[in-house]
């Protein structure tokens, strides 16, 4: 059927690709396609229908910290612009469970996602907008163009600047609409938690659990449903005292008695949202701010006096004695922390900020938004949910080296057991130790609680039908997990039920891979610095660009830290597939000379981009962190 036919009423018109528009000059915004649209009060939406707008699509999936931190930064420019500029999320989802469309309306949910949201589950629209990493952010102008674009986390001054800038210019033409948008609340739910995130059991008995989406924590008693008290207002803040505020609190960790009695508090609490160490005071409530400034950590020094240094997205908790404290998940850059509650320190205890997964010595090992931390004794477990893996910290030596049990990659994952070296888990959030020394992992995106066991190296599930169980304890010898989206407790795991066995496919992310030609490829960041603004060298370089890949033979030449936006990478021959692993950042600053000091942003991304490599594939890999690729 030719296009631009008429059938039915409507025009079919090609679908064309930003990336196919980009050689014809000017970017007309592609078509939002997708199975279904959500916080619209049941109504389907075109890119027509936000014609006099400013649209602000964020390609983001459920999974990624780094969207989740997208989503906080955009509130307040939300606000700002109101009755100018509509914010679309269009999910287009990394794991099979991300594209269930009940699992997608819970993290709307979960998340307090207040702008219209496209489900993408085939990556129609990722794909037609030539995304190649989440998040990634599309600015398209009152008549339908693309302007800007920017991926990853840290734009919002960039993006005040380029919406200033084409509000003014439509405001002029005649072609600004301003009013309302199309977002419409969907209807409060009630429940004693939402979506819960971390359980630990108390010397009293009772359970104390973080009610996440509730912006608090609630102590039960030790049947798990009988409410004692609630910690926190309920309102999202940071507030200190008998009546405090939280952001989306997760981990938990109990302190030695020694310990709770020198320093005044028995639980450290992380609270995610705010970047924060909380400590709570179990005899009267009273909460307290220990780590992190409320800022999110981006770049420099992430070591030092705990209430000086700034923290990103501490999802879980453990006191660890081999280490001397409390651990940190820092899943906001993929590495742990360790927080010294004696000495009022903190520092990072592992990891590189690259995220992938590679073992090694602490210092150099990736890790993936570890997610759940559990005390092992000589072993310190984790959940790294990214790559799907279980894995551990050991002492070596003098240091620690980080080994994993399950999980091969980011981009592999499944529900199989049997031999560790060939088990599947898909975004495990959670993992607790059963008394007889075996790994109980919170396989989230699974619904399942997995067993691991180290003695026989062996994987097996014990419960399934768990709504996305996020983390768990071991309470008088029986297993309490936190089913977040179910908004309870549960005890899924019977005493004397065997373990069985489930033998699963192995599954991959459906993102497609980049195809790239053998031999010499330039790989391009694209930065262009907002309105108003420029790279200033004054001080040095003000860019910084990390290139390392899986396998770490795929690159002859091309690996390692520079200070060029642009690098040439030599492929080794023989390998067709891969992922590369591309850090960049750059500080642009107002373009004022005669500012002494102007203010200056930094812009950072972390790609993971599969390859495939093939005769004719081309020979340039642009990467766009900030503007519009020429």
């Amino acid at each position: 059927m030719p296009l631009g036919t008429v059938v039915a009423g409507v025009l079919l018109t090609p679908v064309v690709s930003v990336e196919q528009q980009k050689r014809r000059g000017r970017v007309r915004a592609a078509e939002l396609v997708g199975r279904q649209w959500l916080n619209t009060g049941g109504k389907e939406l075109q890119l027509q229908d936000f014609r006099g707008k400013v649209v602000v699509l964020d390609f983001w999936t459920f999974c990624c910290i780094n969207c989740l931190h997208v989503i906080d930064e955009l509130r307040p420019l939300e606000a700002e612009f109101a009755d100018v500029v509509v914010t679309v999320g269009v999910h287009s989802p990394k794991f099979e469970h991300e594209a269930d469309p009940d699992a997608l309306i819970a993290a709307v949910e979960r998340y307090a996602v207040h702008h219209p949201v496209l489900d993408d589950p085939e990556l129609t629209t990722w794909q037609n907008y030539a995304v190649k990493a989440w998040p990634t952010l599309v600015v398209i102008d009152p008549e339908g163009y693309v302007v800007h674009v920017a991926a990853g986390e840290g734009h919002v001054e960039a993006l005040r600047s380029v919406i200033t800038e084409v509000v003014a210019e439509h405001e002029a033409k005649g072609t600004l609409h301003r009013g309302d948008g199309p977002y419409v609340p969907p209807p409060a739910p009630e429940t004693t938690l939402r979506f819960p995130g971390k359980v630990i059991a108390l010397n009293s008995g009772n359970l104390l659990v973080s009610d996440s989406a509730n912006h608090s924590l609630v102590e039960f008693e030790p049947d798990g449903e009988t409410v004692v008290r609630r910690i926190g207002t309920g309102e999202r803040g940071r507030a200190d005292g008998v009546q405090p505020t939280f952001a989306e609190p997760a981990g938990l960790a109990a302190l030695p008695d020694e310990v709770a009695a020198a320093v005044g508090y028995d639980v450290v609490v992380a609270d995610t949202v705010n970047h924060l160490l909380r400590g709570l005071r179990l005899s009267d409530g009273t909460v307290t701010t220990l780590a992190g400034t409320g800022e999110q950590w981006r770049d420099g020094s992430d070591s030092g006096p705990a209430l000086e240094t700034p923290l990103t997205s501490p999802w879980d908790l453990a006191w660890w004695e081999p280490a001397g404290g409390v651990v940190i998940a820092m899943a906001g850059n993929h590495t742990l922390g360790l927080f010294d509650p004696s000495t009022g320190e903190v520092r990072r205890f592992a990891g590189t900020t690259v995220e992938g997964l590679r073992d090694g010595a602490a210092d150099q090992a990736f890790f993936a938004q570890t997610s759940g931390l559990a005390d092992g004794g000589d072993r310190l477990w984790m959940a790294d949910s990214e790559t799907s893996a279980l894995r551990w910290v050991e002492v070596d030596g003098d240091g620690f080296a980080i080994r994993t049990a399950v999980g091969t990659g980011l981009f592999d994952f499944g529900h199989a057991d049997g031999p560790a070296g060939e088990a599947l888990l898909q975004h495990p959030l959670g993992v607790a130790v059963l008394p007889d020394g075996s790994v109980a992992v919170c396989d989230t995106y699974n619904g399942a609680i997995r067993r691991y066991e180290p003695a026989t190296d062996e994987v097996t599930t014990l419960a399934t039908d768990v709504s996305e169980p996020s983390g768990a304890a071991v309470v008088d010898g029986e297993l309490v997990v936190v089913a977040s989206a179910a908004h309870r407790l549960e005890r899924p795991v019977p005493p004397g039920l065997a373990a069985k066995l489930i033998s699963g496919a192995s599954q991959q992310v459906k993102r497609p891979a980049t195809e790239i030609a053998p031999g010499e490829v330039e790989l391009a960041v694209v930065f262009t610095p907002p309105p108003g603004t420029k790279l200033d060298e004054r001080y040095g370089p003000s860019t910084r660009l990390e290139i390392t890949s899986t396998p770490e033979d795929l690159l002859v030449e091309g690996a390692g830290v520079g200070t060029d936006l642009t690098r040439r990478l030599v492929l080794a021959d023989g390998i067709e597939h891969g992922v590369l692993h591309v850090v960049a950042q750059a500080a642009s600053c107002d373009d004022d000379d005669e500012v002494e000091h102007p203010a200056c942003r930094l812009t950072r991304q972390d790609w993971g981009v599969p390859v495939t490599i093939s005769v004719g594939g081309p020979d340039r890999l642009p990467l766009v962190m900030g503007g519009l690729d020429a």
